[in-house]
């Protein structure tokens, strides 16, 4: 497979050049704000993470990033490999932490042999529980790795794969991760590869969604960004069954998407009525 190349005219092109630029400024300020000037990302081997790692390199500079490469057992070995060829084009630090008999202990007890997604959602939030005890340790903040068309859908781990403390991809659909990935130089064998969470052997993302990456994220950037109702989506050519259905995801996974709702019983409750962006003052 090779990531969808977009038609000239395509609404979901960007300006690579600008694009990295602006994200290359947003890490460097927003870390440098808390007062560290080190990132911690969980290298996967996927076009996400990488990308998300060529972009600390290049805000930060390769001796203030390090990666932890996570496998379980059942985890592809080429997830491993094309990660260390991220490390070793960056040159940066990295480890690998072998989740699996943290994993494995945590199955017995829940009898979850056979579960498959609550045994992936597991295998998510053991990382993120690796992750956040490296950041700490190394006095780095942990950059996500999540892209819009993930976050729109559901389609990630709350508290899991969706956690992190500043995530530069939040904003780009999958099929702009891969244009900007092509820019930034993450290698080609891992831009052209199925997209999977390798959560278990033979998944991939697109089969479990139902859709090509670029079939939705052109239809979730006419609901989302251009606001478009179902009528001019039909127009477009997008059948109704599959704009309805996006729909339904984009809403049953708002929770995901903000943090926890508080009941409001004072005058200032938090995220209702005390909401400030990271420079904020009482």
């Amino acid at each position: 497979m090779e990531a969808p190349l977009l038609a000239r005219k395509s609404p979901l092109l960007i300006n690579e050049e600008q694009a990295a630029h602006v994200l290359e400024i947003f890490l460097r300020e927003e870390i440098r704000r808390t007062g560290l000037t080190k990132a911690v990302i969980g290298l996967s081997g996927g076009v996400d993470s990488a990308l998300s790692t060529y972009l600390s390199v290049r805000a930060l500079g390769k001796e203030n990033v390090h990666v932890l490469m996570m496998p379980y057992r059942t985890s592809s070995p080429e997830s491993l490999s094309d990660a260390m060829s991220v490390v070793n084009d960056l040159k940066i630090s990295s480890e690998v932490f072998d989740i699996s008999p943290a994993a494995d202990a945590f199955f017995t007890s829940a009898k979850l042999e056979t579960d498959r997604v609550r045994r992936g959602n597991i295998l998510a939030r053991l990382r993120m529980i690796a992750l956040y005890d490296r950041s700490q340790q190394l006095g780095a903040l942990v950059v996500g790795t999540s892209n819009k068309t993930e976050s729109l859908l559901g389609y990630t781990t709350i508290f899991g794969d969706n956690a992190s403390a500043i995530n530069p991809l939040g904003d780009l659909y999958k099929t702009q991760v891969w244009q900007l990935a092509k820019y930034v130089g993450v290698p080609d064998q891992i831009i052209s590869k199925p997209p999977s969470a390798d959560l278990w052997p033979g998944q991939t993302d697109e089969s479990e969604l139902g859709s090509t990456y670029h079939e939705m994220d052109e239809l979730l950037f006419y609901i989302v960004d251009q606001r478009e109702r179902d009528a001019e989506l039909v127009k477009r050519g997008f059948d109704l069954e599959k704009v309805t259905q996006i729909r339904e995801k984009i809403r049953c996974s708002q929770y995901k998407r903000r943090l926890p709702l508080i009941a409001k019983i004072s005058t200032r409750t938090i995220n209702a009525d005390f909401r400030y962006p990271r420079d904020w003052g009482t």
